[in-house]
C-alpha cells in the first residue's frame, strides 16, 4: 500500500462531522473494505488499548452513502507495503516512522473512482455521547476510588494521581472497558499490589475491605454527585491533529485541575449529567475489585 500521511483527527474536539478527501481504499481480509481519509471526527478503537469502542455512522462519497459498521486503527511501514490493522501492528503505537490511518470499514466497495473525491464522514452523535459520557465518568470513578482508598496504603507506591492521593486506579488496573450504558473497571488486588502497600486487610482504624465495600461506594458516589454538581468543565489537551498525537483529559474541579493522559471522547462540562453513580464489587477470594459506573445524562 502507498504510504499515506496520518490521518488528522477532530474527535477530541467533539466534532461528529467533516469533510475530507479519500486516499485509499483498501480490502480486508473479512470482505469489507477500509476507506481512509486525510482527516475524520471519527475515533476509531485503539488497538493498544481498546476501552473505548470504535464510532459508528456513514461515509457519503460521490453521492453515494455507505454504512460505517466499524473504525479501526491501521498502520504502514516506512517501505509502504501491507497495511496492517489492529493487533497485526508490529510496532508500538505512534512509532514515527509508520503512516497511522483511521480506517473507516464498510461493507460495500465503494466506487472506482473514490479516491481524489471529497467524502462527507457523520459519526453517530447520539452513540458517541453516551460513549463520552461513560468516558468521563470512568475517570471520574478513579479520582474518587484513590482518594477513598487513599487511607489502605501503608507506604509511597511511587505513582500519585492529580490530587496527590496514590494512584490505586493505574497501579491495580488490569482493564477497563465502557460502552453506551456504563464503564467496568477491574482492578486486580494481588501481591504486586501489596508490596507497593496496598492492604486490603482490617486495621486498627480500618475493616477488612471486603467488609468496607459498602462504605467505600457511599464516599466514592457522594464523591461523584458533588463533582456533578459543581459542573466542572472538561477539555481535551491536544498537541497535534495527529491520530497519534498525545492527548490529555482535563477536568477543572473544585479541588483543582485533573488531568490523565486519554485517547478517547469526552462530555464538555459535568453538568451534561444529571447522575453519575458507581457499584462495586469485591470478589469472593478478595482479588478483584470490580467498578460498574453508570452516567446518567441530563
Amino acid at each position: 500500500m502507498t504510504l499515506l500521511p496520518t490521518t488528522h483527527v477532530s474527535f477530541p474536539a467533539g466534532e461528529v462531522t467533516g469533510e475530507s478527501a479519500v486516499l485509499a481504499v483498501h480490502p480486508l481480509a473479512d470482505g469489507r473494505y477500509a476507506v481512509v481519509t486525510e482527516a475524520t471526527p471519527f475515533h476509531p478503537l485503539d488497538h493498544t488499548w481498546p476501552d473505548q469502542p470504535a464510532d459508528l455512522g456513514e461515509l457519503a462519497v460521490g453521492g453515494v452513502a455507505y454504512p460505517v459498521v466499524d473504525c479501526l486503527t491501521g498502520a504502514v511501514g516506512p517501505e509502504g507495503g501491507e497495511l496492517l490493522v489492529g493487533s497485526d501492528i508490529p510496532v508500538r503505537r505512534g512509532d514515527e516512522e509508520w503512516s497511522w490511518l483511521v480506517l473507516h470499514v464498510v461493507e460495500a466497495q465503494p466506487q472506482a473512482d473514490a479516491v481524489g473525491l471529497r467524502a462527507e464522514l457523520r459519526v453517530d452523535a447520539e452513540r458517541r455521547a453516551l460513549l463520552s459520557a461513560s468516558h468521563s465518568g470512568c475517570h471520574l470513578l478513579a479520582l474518587a476510588l484513590n482518594a477513598a482508598l487513599a487511607p489502605r496504603w501503608r507506604k509511597d507506591p511511587g505513582r500519585a494521581d492529580a490530587f496527590g492521593n496514590p494512584d490505586f486506579d493505574s497501579l491495580a488496573m488490569a482493564s477497563s472497558v465502557m460502552d453506551t450504558e456504563a464503564s467496568t473497571d477491574t482492578y486486580r488486588l494481588g501481591k504486586s499490589l501489596r508490596k507497593k502497600g496496598f492492604t486490603a486487610e482490617a486495621t486498627e482504624e480500618y475493616p477488612a475491605l471486603a467488609e468496607a465495600v459498602p462504605a467505600l461506594t457511599e464516599a466514592v458516589n457522594a464523591q461523584l454527585a458533588a463533582w456533578v454538581a459543581a459542573d466542572a468543565a472538561v477539555r481535551i489537551e491536544v498537541p497535534g491533529p495527529e491520530l497519534t498525537a498525545r492527548r490529555r483529559w482535563h477536568c477543572e474541579l473544585p479541588a483543582g485541575s485533573a488531568e490523565i493522559f486519554c485517547g478517547g471522547t469526552h462530555l464538555h462540562h459535568l453538568g451534561e449529567l444529571a447522575e453519575l453513580r458507581t457499584e462495586l464489587t469485591l470478589s469472593e477470594d478478595g482479588s478483584e475489585l470490580v467498578a460498574v459506573t453508570r452516567p446518567k445524562r441530563a
